[in-house]
């Protein structure tokens, strides 16, 4: 909604309430004048004033929750706005590098080794712009309720001990580490628990890549599995940890941002874990950083 519209819903909302305690006050004063010439009407002033304050009190109720629900519009509107602009970027970076690579190929003559180079790099590229259209797809998906769970029994161990394998070999290094206490088989739809650890994995990879390194972590309690990602980078501040598994929510402003995203990623893995009957939790890590924590 437009501020020029929330504007004038609070300038009307201002005058509902002041004409209303205003006929109040004449009310009350016609019923005194008429209750020195009747004496039954104070019984009648009594419940006309009654209703009158039921009735104010509706209407207070009433604003306070279309002034929310102005809010809330506001937040989702500004939000959109970044998605938008953060799409475009992203979208345009993997389009612009796979352009440049296959020109490049096209107008100079390299060796054997150096074109299977480049056509990885493009192809990776390519990976990174289907991965951002299908996270878009999923939170449409998701919205529109019509993803169905597929549940398996998963080695949970298994699957965590691989993605983090497939991350420190793209990476070149050893950053992220497997912190598990006991071998752990879950039912659940593994493609959804995949992505739920890829997207904190990726988390914490924007966020915290200058901290010493990105744990993923692994325990029972109870008939509870406990597992996500700590790390000890900037964290994310008070005011906002309400608000970061929303849709489209990212902590910095689109225009003077310095990572890479959608605003998707905790949005797509706070659904996913729903889904899988679970909760996904933000803890913030002591004397600094981040913990995300998926209970099943």
């Amino acid at each position: 909604m437009k501020k020029q519209t929330a504007l004038f819903f609070y300038i009307l909302g201002i005058y509902v309430v002041l004409q209303f305690a205003w006929w109040g006050f004449h009310l009350i004063q016609i019923t005194n004048e008429l209750q020195s010439v009747n004496g039954k009407a104070n019984n009648k002033a009594i419940m006309i004033v009654g209703e009158g304050i039921v009735f104010f009190s509706i209407l207070l109720f009433g604003l306070w929750r279309i002034k929310l629900s102005i809010k809330k519009d506001q937040q989702l509107s500004e939000r959109q706005s970044n998605f938008l602009l953060s799409v475009t970027h992203e979208l345009k970076t993997p389009l612009a590098s796979t352009k440049l690579y296959l020109q490049t190929l096209i107008k100079r003559d390299f060796s054997t080794e150096k074109r299977e180079e480049m056509l990885q790099k493009a192809i990776i590229e390519n990976q990174r712009l289907e991965e951002i259209v299908e996270s878009i797809l999923t939170a449409t998906r998701l919205e529109n309720r019509t993803l169905k769970l597929h549940k398996e029994w998963i080695d949970l161990n298994e699957l965590i001990q691989q993605l983090i394998e497939n991350y420190n070999i793209t990476s070149g290094k050893n950053w992220i580490v497997f912190e598990n206490q006991v071998a752990v088989k879950i039912e659940a739809d593994a493609f959804m628990i995949k992505t739920i650890l890829r997207n904190l994995i990726e988390n914490g990879l924007k966020y915290a890549s200058n901290s010493e390194h990105l744990t993923v972590f692994l325990n029972r309690e109870l008939n509870h599995v406990k597992f996500g990602t700590r790390d000890n980078g900037p964290g994310v501040p008070a005011d906002l940890q309400k608000d970061i598994f929303k849709k489209f929510f990212r902590i910095e402003n689109e225009e003077t941002r310095s990572q890479k995203g959608t605003g998707l990623g905790l949005f797509i893995a706070a659904e996913f874990t729903k889904l899988n009957g679970g909760r996904l939790n933000y803890y913030p890590n002591k004397p600094t950083g981040s913990i995300f924590e998926i209970t099943l």
